[in-house]
C-alpha cells in the first residue's frame, strides 16, 4: 500500500508484520450467480468474496451478533478486482483469504478464487478497517479484531 494514500486518509503508516492463516471456503456456483453470458457476473465475485469473509470472521467469533454488541465491524474502503480465467455454471470453486499486513487502521487482505484443479480464476485485494458504528469513524485494529482475522501480530 501506498504510505501517501494512508497520509491522505490522515492514517499514520505503521505496518503489523502478520502470521495469518488461509480461510478457505468452498462454492457451488449456481444459476443466479451466471450473466447472459453464461458465465460469472462480475458484481457477484465480489458477492462471493464478501460470503468468504463473512463465514472467515464468523468462525473466529466476530459475527454479526458480536458486531452488534461491539457496535464496532469490518468496512472496506477500496477492492481491486482480477479476473484469470471464466467461472462457469455448477463449477465448484474454492475462495483463500488472509491478510497480508495491517497499516495503521487498514488491513490488506488477499483472495483468490481457484476452481477444481486449482487454477486462478480471480484475485482481489482489498483494503479494509474496522469501523466504530456509532462514532461513524475508522478504529485501530482491538485484539478482538486481530483474532478474527486470523492475525498473531509481531512487533518490528
Amino acid at each position: 500500500m501506498c504510505a501517501g494514500r494512508l497520509t491522505e486518509w490522515g492514517l499514520v503508516p505503521h505496518t503489523i508484520v502478520v502470521e495469518s492463516p488461509v480461510h478457505e471456503y468452498a462454492v457451488l456456483i449456481i444459476e443466479r450467480h451466471l450473466d447472459t453470458f453464461g458465465h460469472v457476473n462480475n458484481a457477484t465475485y465480489l458477492d462471493l468474496f464478501e460470503a468468504a469473509r463473512w463465514d472467515w470472521i464468523t468462525s473466529n467469533g466476530f459475527g454479526i451478533e458480536r458486531i452488534r454488541e461491539l457496535q464496532q465491524g469490518p468496512t472496506v474502503v477500496e477492492v481491486t478486482l482480477r479476473f484469470k480465467r471464466e467461472i462457469k455454471n455448477r463449477q465448484r470453486i474454492l475462495i483463500r483469504s488472509w491478510v497480508e499486513s495491517y497499516e495503521g487502521k487498514i488491513c490488506n487482505v488477499i483472495q483468490e478464487m481457484r476452481d477444481e484443479t486449482g487454477e486462478l480464476c480471480c484475485d482481489a485485494r482489498f483494503l479494509c478497517a474496522l469501523f466504530d458504528m456509532q462514532a461513524r469513524r475508522l478504529l485501530a485494529p482491538t485484539p478482538d479484531w486481530l483474532r478474527a482475522v486470523g492475525m498473531k501480530p509481531k512487533t518490528e
